[in-house]
């Protein structure tokens, strides 16, 4: 664990990166048919990510874990893990639609999807680690991540409607700091809670340690106030015609017209939305083969034990848990980096190099044999991430009409969650037929899947 001279660092680091672009914010001046925000403006509308990036950050740690506890096999695991991706693939577009033609006079377009998604996803964050049976947890696994998705997506198409184009690359980037912040406490929170207050992180077979219990207690508390910040604190604007508005919405009210605009529109993607696709599907499938398999790999290649009711086992699961705050904590770093380096070079060039920085990391994980050396594997993929987070979106939204950003943030999100579906179908048969079920060759995997998406960076074409 860093000493308290990191710590400091950490703390100087931050404050330079928030006062320089607290700075920016206040002195930069473009012309805009959108107002500029203050600072802490932009602070609010991002602040609800920390929520969900505690949820998030909770699921991909423990997942595996939650489910080889109740007698899921390695080779299942990419199966059971299908509930993220296929209910982004139905919910994204469906909610992105919806909140386009959504006006409530007090909570806005987008807040009455992040307020009802964060009530519900924290009812799943309670649920799921008291799951008696295999098949509780999975189907906790689908309403949670439905419920994630729900309060998730408005918020990209959030930062659209309300930043000027100038604005975006710092309110995506704003997002990815909160999402680092969030995803380092609440990774830390069973290590913590097993190592600092001596809650037990084993238990008997077929039961969830406590540790990742009271982790989830308080990550259902931190949603659903984090989001709560948002919804109070921020501001949306209304459509420049109302009354035209709720004509349209009632034009284009019925399922014929729904499903015509849902199916039809992905048809009618932009160019660069296109370009963007095939960077978002090697990127995630990387990413879905480091979420599945670094308990499995960490536990048995790093601390040799593969039986869930064991002392090493649960450490090693805890560790990983580690691991992943600390590519968090450097995402939340980096994430204050990105528009400097777009700045000086381009948002596309700067995802190419936060991608490399990514493959580095994953691939570096095949030759480390201590827990202390994934951590520095981590820094790479950390970057990697805080440019996932926010690059890609600040490219998209400047290529997106107005009046559909809900929409078509929904559909690019496809490109999330058909790697994902991809990945589970495809990397439990080459792990066992090609690898001998020898999980760290997902890692390998991830690395080169990594390199090809910043290698197509260079065929994106970035305007406004």
């Amino acid at each position: 664990m860093p000493c308290n001279h990191g710590n400091l660092n950490f703390i100087r680091s931050s404050r330079s990166a928030l006062a320089s672009i607290k700075m920016e914010t206040k002195t930069t001046k473009v012309k805009s048919t959108k107002p500029r925000l203050t600072f802490w403006q932009i602070w609010n509308m991002s602040f609800g990510f920390l929520g969900i990036q505690f949820g998030f950050a909770l699921q991909l740690g423990n997942t595996s874990r939650i489910f080889q506890t109740l007698d899921a096999t390695v080779e299942s695991l990419p199966i059971y893990w299908l509930a993220g991706p296929v209910t982004g693939l139905l919910i994204q577009p469906v909610i992105g639609y919806f909140s386009d033609r959504t006006w409530h006079p007090k909570l806005g377009r987008r807040k009455p999807y992040f307020l009802v998604g964060a009530i519900l996803a924290s009812i799943a964050l309670i649920v799921m680690p008291n799951s008696p049976v295999l098949w509780i947890s999975v189907s906790m696994l689908w309403i949670m991540d439905a419920s994630f998705n729900v309060s998730m997506e408005p918020f990209r198409a959030f930062v659209g409607d309300v930043l000027p184009s100038d604005q975006r690359t710092l309110g995506f980037a704003m997002q990815s700091f909160f999402i680092g912040i969030g995803a380092v406490v609440a990774s830390l929170l069973p290590w913590l809670f097993s190592n600092w207050f001596n809650i037990s992180n084993t238990a008997e077979k077929g039961v969830i340690p406590d540790s990742v219990k009271w982790s989830f207690y308080i990550g259902a508390v931190v949603f659903l106030c984090a989001v709560l910040v948002t919804v109070v604190f921020s501001k949306e604007y209304p459509p420049e015609n109302l009354e035209d508005f709720k004509m349209e919405k009632k034009r284009t009210k019925g399922a014929r017209y729904f499903f015509k605009e849902v199916f039809g529109g992905i048809l009618k993607m932009p160019k660069t939305m296109i370009q963007l696709a095939f960077v978002q599907f090697f990127s995630w499938l990387a990413l879905f083969a480091l979420w599945i398999y670094t308990t499995p790999a960490i536990t048995e290649f790093i601390y040799g034990s593969t039986d869930t009711t064991s002392v090493a086992y649960n450490e090693g699961a805890d560790w990983v848990n580690v691991c992943f705050a600390a590519y968090n904590g450097v995402a939340a770093l980096a994430a204050f980096l990105l528009p400097v380096i777009a700045k000086l070079t381009s948002r596309k060039i700067t995802h190419m190099i936060g991608l490399l920085c990514g493959a580095v990391g994953l691939l570096s994980v095949f030759f480390v044999s201590t827990p202390n050396g994934l951590l520095i594997s981590m820094i790479g993929i950390g970057i990697a991430w805080a440019s996932i987070l926010s690059m890609p979106y600040a490219i998209l939204v400047g290529s997106l009409p107005e009046g559909k950003m809900g929409y078509y943030v929904g559909v690019f999100n496809f490109f999330i969650v058909i790697p994902q579906i991809v990945a589970s179908i495809i990397l439990g048969f080459i792990l066992k037929h090609v690898f001998s079920d020898q999980t760290i060759y997902a890692f390998v995997i991830g690395g080169v899947s990594m390199v090809v998406a910043a290698v197509l960076c260079l065929l994106v074409k970035d305007n406004d």
